[in-house]
């Protein structure tokens, strides 16, 4: 018996998040307003609709404050990750969280057709398989109890 992995499309329809950007040449603080505002931990940068970097809360305490800058004169642009590591719809759940793992990332970018249509966070791809799991084992026990029944006997 194969297990089904869901698709970032499929993760992603049962979403209803929004993307949160932010453009490089905004202020650290107007960033930072927004992040906590929609109470996320990470925005895209974008530039005319393309990613260009990622920022989040850790970049703003180990560039900003623990550079002592501010977050009011600092841009994003000049802190911000600029490798974005993205996946496309098609990818399934084990692969996003192999990039994930292997890049030591928390957030992937979901691109179609050079747009971005959402954002997979960690936890999103981890609950997801979890999930999975959970429902695997509840078919497997079932199996295995039609099994005893079916038998008369002990499995």
């Amino acid at each position: 018996m194969k297990k089904e992995r869901k698709t970032a499309r499929q993760i992603l329809s049962g979403n209803s998040r929004k993307v949160i950007s932010v453009n490089p040449t905004d202020a650290v603080l107007t960033a930072l307003r927004l992040m906590a505002d929609e109470d996320v931990t990470t925005v895209l940068v974008l530039q005319d609709s393309n990613p260009v970097g990622i920022l989040s809360q850790r970049d703003y305490a180990r560039k900003v404050e623990l550079a002592g800058l501010t977050a009011a004169s600092t841009t994003v642009g000049e802190i911000m990750t600029t490798q974005v590591f993205y996946v496309t719809p098609e990818h399934t759940c084990d692969q996003c969280l192999a990039l994930m793992h292997t890049r030591r990332i928390r957030h992937l970018p979901v691109i179609d057709s050079g747009k971005i249509i959402g954002v997979l966070s960690s936890g999103d791809v981890l609950e997801e398989l979890i999930q999975e799991d959970e429902r695997f084992i509840s078919i497997l026990e079932h199996d295995m109890l039609s099994l005893t029944i079916d038998t008369g006997g002990a499995y």
